[in-house]
C-alpha cells in the first residue's frame, strides 16, 4: 500500500481510475457469477487505471501469488468473461488461458461455459456464444480461448490479454514469448501470471517473483508490474492462524460463506500435520505460499545460493583444479577454485551424456530451455555455456584433460583434486600432461573435515559461482545428514537431481588452503605504487 500511497493516489494529474469500467466489471462479476471478495475489488481498480496523456494502462502485467483455495481461478473467470463482453467494449479483445495440462487450462473456461447455459442466464446466451473449445463476445467479436503451454504447437494471435494459470508449473517461458508477441495489437493489453510459490527453483517463476520483489522494495519503478503478493513473513506465523490472511485473502475477517469453509479445510490439515509430518512441506508451501529452508537439511538456503550470483574478481592467480567423475553414463564437472582475501570464486563446465539427457531431461524436446525440479533445462545451460551434451556411449575422460589443458593455457593450473573412484582411468592421462593429480580416496571423509568451511562460506557469502544457475542448481541438490562421523553431503535425489558441480566445489576446496600462499599480485603493484621512491 505505501507504493500506491506514494507513487499513483498523489497523481491525478498523470493517471485516472476508469470508474465506469470498475463497476460495470465488479457488477458483471456479481450478477451471473459471485460476490467479489474485497482482493479482487482491490485489483480490478488497477486493471482499469490509466494514463491520461494516452489513456494507456498503467500496468500491464499483473503477478498473483497466494495459498492455494483463494479464488485465484474464479477471478481470473470472471475477467476473462468480462473482457470479451459489450460492457468491455473493445472489439477483437480476445483473451487466451495457458496452463501446464489442459485440465487446468479448462478449469477458468469451463465454468464461463457453464454460467452461459445455466438455465436461468438466458440473457447472456443473446450476449455469447459459448463452444465447448471457445467463447465469443457477439457484439465485440472478442474470443475467449484455453490453451496449453506448448510453444511448439502454438502462434501468437492478436490476443488483449493472456492469463497463465499455475504458471510456475510450466517447463518453459517460450510459450510467455509467443503469446506476448500477439500483444499490441489491439488497446489495452494485459498479461495476468497466476499461482503459489510450489516446489519450482530456478525456474520462470523464481524470475518473475525477483521482478516482483525489486517493484516492492523500490529497487524497479512502479509501473508496468502489479504485483499482488500474499505470503507469511514468517514460518512461526503458520503456528497462528490469525497470520493465515496474510497468505491467503479470502481468509480475511469477516469471513464469508466460502472463507469459513476455506478456514475449516485449512486448520483440518493443519491439525494433521502433528501425525503426518511428511505433508509439512505441500502445507507450507501450497497453503501458506511460504518457501521453508529446513537448516537441518539444507546445505545452504536460497538467499546464501542466490548469494554466489556475483561476478567474478580478477582471475589472475594460479588456481586449483577439481573434477567429479563419478559415473560415465551421465555428468561430469570440471573446475577451477581461486582465492582473494576471504572470498573463493569456482569458474566450473560440466559435461554431460545426452542420452542421459533425453531420458531424464527431455533434452532433445526443442522446448528444453527452461525447466523445473524435475526437468533441467538442460538446453538453456548448454546456449549459456555452462555445460556440452555430448553423443557418445560413455563420457570420454579425453573432456576432463582437454578442459584442463585450455585452464593451463589461461590460468596456470597445475595441481587437479579429484574422487578417488574411476581416477585409475584419468590419472595417467593428466599425469602425462604434467599435472599433479591428488587423489581424494575417502570423499565422504573429507565432508566432516570440510563442513564448517563450506557452512561458513555460505553464510558469509564468501563463495562466488558466477551468474551459473547450473551450479546453483547442483547446490540446491544436496542436503546435510549428521551422522555419527559428522555431516556429509548427500543428494536429495539418487537419479535426476545432479550434484556433479557441487563434488566437484568441495574437492576444489580440500586444497583450498594452498591459495593461501599466493600473492596478490594487484595488491603487490597497488602498494608499490603508493611507495614514493
Amino acid at each position: 500500500m505505501e507504493l500506491i500511497e506514494k507513487e499513483i493516489l498523489p497523481r491525478d494529474d498523470i493517471f485516472y481510475f476508469d470508474e465506469e469500467q470498475i463497476n460495470n466489471y465488479i457488477e458483471f462479476s456479481q450478477a451471473w457469477y459471485f460476490e467479489l471478495d474485497e482482493w479482487e475489488k482491490f485489483i480490478s481498480a488497477f486493471i482499469f487505471l490509466f494514463y491520461i496523456e494516452d489513456n494507456e494502462v498503467v500496468f500491464d502485467e499483473f503477478v498473483i501469488n497466494m495459498g492455494r483455495g483463494g479464488g485465484k481461478n474464479g477471478f481470473i473467470s470472471t475477467l476473462a468473461n468480462y473482457f470479451v463482453s459489450s460492457l468491455h467494449g473493445i472489439d477483437y479483445y480476445d483473451v487466451s488461458i495457458v496452463a501446464n495440462s489442459e485440465k487446468q487450462a479448462k478449469r477458468s473456461f469451463q465454468e464461463c461455459f457453464r454460467v452461459i447455459h445455466k438455465k436461468g442466464n438466458e440473457d447472456l446466451k443473446e450476449e455469447f456464444e459459448a463452444y465447448k473449445s471457445s467463447l465469443t463476445g457477439l457484439e465485440t467479436q472478442s474470443v475467449f480461448e484455453y490453451k496449453t503451454s506448448n510453444a511448439s504447437s502454438q502462434d501468437g494471435g492478436r490476443e488483449g490479454a493472456v492469463i497463465y494459470d499455475e504458471y510456475h508449473e510450466m517447463e518453459n517461458t517460450d510459450i510467455v514469448d509467443v503469446f506476448s508477441g500477439g500483444l499490441g495489437k489491439v488497446d489495452h493489453g494485459r498479461q495476468f501470471f497466476i499461482g503459489t510459490k510450489g516446489f519450482v527453483r530456478e525456474g520462470y517463476f523464481d524470475i518473475k517473483y525477483r521482478e516482483c520483489e525489486d517493484v516492492l522494495n523500490g529497487l524497479t519503478e512502479f509501473k508496468g508490474i502489479f504485483p499482488y503478493i500474499c505470503e507469511l513473513d514468517a514460518i512461526e506465523e503458520m503456528d497462528n492462524p490469525d497470520f493465515w490472511p496474510k497468505s491467503n485473502p479470502a481468509l480475511q475477517p469477516p469471513l464469508n460463506k466460502r472463507g469459513k469453509r476455506l478456514f475449516n479445510e485449512i486448520m483440518k490439515k493443519y491439525k494433521k500435520l502433528a501425525n503426518e509430518p511428511s505433508g509439512r512441506a505441500a502445507f507450507v508451501t501450497k497453503r501458506m505460499n511460504f518457501i521453508e529452508d529446513n537448516m537441518e537439511n539444507s546445505v545452504a538456503t536460497k538467499e546464501e545460493i542466490m548469494a554466489t550470483n556475483r561476478p567474478f574478481f580478477d582471475l589472475n592467480s594460479v588456481p586449483i583444479g577439481s573434477f567429479d567423475f563419478g559415473s560415465v553414463r551421465d555428468f561430469t564437472t570440471c573446475g577451477l577454485l581461486f582465492k582473494k582475501k576471504e572470498e573463493y570464486a569456482f569458474k566450473s563446465f560440466t559435461y554431460a551424456l545426452k542420452q542421459f539427457c533425453d531420458v531424464h531431461y527431455g533434452y532433445s524436446n526443442s522446448m528444453n530451455l527452461v525447466g523445473t525440479e524435475k526437468r533441467a533445462p538442460i538446453k538453456k545451460w548448454e546456449q549459456d555455456g555452462l555445460m556440452k551434451v555430448v553423443d557418445e556411449p560413455s563420457l570420454s575422460p579425453m573432456h576432463v584433460v582437454n578442459f584442463f589443458l585450455e585452464a593451463r593455457k589461461k590460468y596456470g593450473v597445475r595441481k587437479i583434486v579429484a574422487d578417488n573412484f574411476k581416477l585409475d582411468v584419468i590419472r595417467p592421462l593428466l599425469e602425462e600432461e604434467g599435472f599433479e593429480v591428488i587423489a581424494i580416496k575417502n570423499p565422504r571423509g573429507i565432508h566432516p573435515l570440510l563442513a564448517p568451511r563450506v557452512e561458513d562460506g555460505f553464510a558469509n557469502h564468501r563463495f562466488i559461482f558466477g551468474d551459473n544457475p547450473l551450479m546453483r542448481w547442483f547446490t540446491n541438490n544436496v542436503y546435510v545428514k549428521e551422522t555419527q562421523n559428522g555431516k556429509q553431503f548427500l543428494k536429495k535425489e539418487e537419479v535426476k537431481r545432479k550434484t556433479d558441480g557441487f563434488q566437484a566445489f568441495v574437492y576444489s576446496l580440500y586444497c583450498a588452503n594452498e591459495l593461501d600462499d599466493q600473492v596478490d599480485y594487484d595488491d603487490a603493484f597497488d602498494m608499490l605504487d603508493d611507495l614514493d621512491f
